[in-house]
């Protein structure tokens, strides 16, 4: 049983050292835990996970060992993703407030059995992410799996409970919003942002401000002769270019990102910031608005004659293109490309700027066959999912000298 245990543990993700688990097996033999399976949980809980983060994933390979739990090894970390939107849950919420009182009527008249198949069914067939329907696990339809859809009963995958009629929730748990791999909400945007300011230290700048702290030290340690010691300005000096995907697959994220532009507009923890917005790639021009219409936009020469290297450039986007939009010169969909690929403006802004990294909301794990683009474009900027985490290493990342 304990073997299984700690091959869950691994299963799920939890770096479980050997020292730790024998230090288990120690307080097991000193009786710490009694004949209580709840004494175990706390107790094993303590001394094999090191974060708060960590605790959904301990849940979930202690629920699969010890309480016989139904779970779904079939629910893939890429379909829960596909299924996490918690922006659109807002606003759908909003919408359909007022018939979450209503009665969701008897799902005992629901064949259970029946809608499980056909679930089964689903997983076995589904290869991509789907929003509205009737037949597809997604969200916001008609289908009897997913979430935020209009169907009474059924199973709900991820999401949050909204008429709370499913006779079957996979996916929901409850320490599920500690992790540090969760799509980003504005408000944790702006704490791993600040970051920034504490990584600007280390930029190769002049000590230009009195350390009066500093001074006082020295001036004591010289018995009172005047030391002076200078210090590198407080002042934030990161400027920040931010490039924001909009339109088509990233829909579901607009309201997240109108967020996160608003986050990085009120904060004051950067020397300037400038904000453009482009459609699925960028191309010669980029936009001043989300809503990327033609004619409001600027060149992206522009940027590079008038942006210049220092510039942290921060790419967010799905980077769910067709590979001719990548690839092809006459595959951009939405305004100019001056006779030049997706591939080739996205090396130019590559050669330009010393430091760029792209922050996907739903990257696929690994090299997925499926997104051709994506894997292309992680060969050329360093990529990571638009998590806590994600951003902290993104941050990280633009912060280490080329």
């Amino acid at each position: 049983m304990f073997t299984n245990f700690y091959n869950n543990l691994r299963k799920f993700g939890l770096d479980v050292t050997l020292k730790e688990w024998l230090t288990l097996q120690d307080a097991l033999d000193r009786d710490l835990a009694g004949s209580s399976l709840t004494r175990f949980y706390y107790l094993s809980r303590m001394i094999l996970v090191k974060s708060e983060t960590e605790f959904d994933k301990f849940d979930m390979a202690f629920e699969n060992t010890f309480k016989s739990a139904k779970y779904e090894p079939d629910v893939t970390d890429t379909m829960l993703a596909w299924l996490d939107k918690p922006d659109a849950y807002e606003q759908w919420l909003e919408e359909k407030k007022h018939e979450m009182n209503q009665d969701p009527g008897d799902n005992a008249q629901i064949d259970r059995d029946d809608v499980e198949k056909k679930f089964r069914d689903r997983l076995k067939e589904q290869d991509s992410e789907h929003n509205g329907g009737s037949y597809w696990i997604g969200t916001q339809g008609k289908t009897s799996f997913g979430n935020m859809g209009g169907h009474m009963g059924g199973i709900r995958v991820g999401g949050q409970t909204g008429y709370q009629s499913a006779f079957e929730v996979i996916g929901a748990r409850k320490y599920q919003d500690f992790r540090d791999d969760k799509v980003l909400t504005s408000r944790q945007f702006m704490a791993a942002l600040k970051s920034l300011r504490q990584f600007s230290t280390k930029l190769d700048v002049p000590k230009t401000e009195l350390d009066i702290d500093g001074t006082v030290n020295k001036t004591c340690n010289n018995g009172g002769y005047l030391r002076i010691v200078m210090e590198k300005p407080r002042k934030n000096s990161v400027k920040l270019l931010l490039l924001m995907d909009s339109g088509g697959t990233m829909i579901p994220y607009s309201t997240l990102l109108n967020e996160l532009f608003q986050a990085v507009d009120k904060m004051d923890h950067f020397k300037d910031v400038k904000t453009y917005y482009f459609h699925n790639c960028i191309y010669a021009k980029v936009y001043n608005t989300p809503e990327c219409e033609n004619g409001d936009w600027i060149d992206t020469d522009w940027l590079f004659k008038n942006l210049d290297s220092d510039y942290k450039v921060m790419i967010v986007g799905d980077a769910a293109m067709a590979p001719e939009e990548l690839y092809s010169t006459t595959g951009n969909y939405r305004g100019p490309n001056n006779g030049l690929s997706g591939w080739d403006w996205l090396h130019l802004m590559k050669s330009h700027y010393k430091h760029v990294v792209w922050l996907n909301p739903k990257m696929a794990p690994g090299d997925a066959p499926w997104r051709e683009a994506e894997t292309a474009i992680k060969a050329v900027f360093p990529m990571y999912k638009l998590t806590v985490a994600g951003l902290k290493a993104a941050v990280a990342k633009l912060m280490v000298n080329r």
